[in-house]
């Protein structure tokens, strides 16, 4: 049967399936660094104090800072479901080539199971041939 000529296809993904590792653990560092950004907006916020009494223009601008920090903390909360969804797609895509290597793995090991087979079939033949010969040769003797 030779040699299994798809090695070079299993090389290339078994890279591809590494891409996609690394893929998945960047975009939990991503997820990681996003919920670590929600949480400061939100301590934030939490710290901000609304002036109960003070000027009205006191009172306005604190209303408007905390109105940016709790902008602020929606765009964070966006950035965290972004970072999540970018982790299940490429967990997904890490699955997808990892399916992709075992195809070719299995076609590996049909292919080595089928050259054994080949050999061990040569083999008997072989064995087959010289108990045959033997067989014959030694009729020949008795005659």
């Amino acid at each position: 049967m030779g040699t299994f000529k798809l090695s070079a296809v299993l090389r290339a993904r078994q890279a591809q399936e590494d891409v996609r590792k690394a893929e998945v653990v960047r975009a939990r560092g991503a997820s990681r660094a996003a919920r670590e950004r929600a949480d400061e907006r939100k301590e934030l916020l939490r710290g901000s104090e609304a002036l109960v009494g003070g000027t009205g223009r006191a009172v306005v601008a604190a209303i408007a800072a905390r109105q940016a920090l709790a902008a602020g903390l929606a765009a964070a909360h966006r950035g965290v479901e972004e970072a999540d969804l970018e982790i299940a797609e490429s967990t997904d895509r890490l699955a997808d080539a990892a399916k992709n290597r075992r195809i070719v793995e299995r076609l590996g090991e049909r292919h080595a199971a089928a050259a054994k087979s080949k050999h061990a079939s040569a083999e008997q033949r072989a064995l087959d041939e010289i108990a045959i010969t033997g067989a014959t040769r030694g009729d020949r003797g008795a005659m």
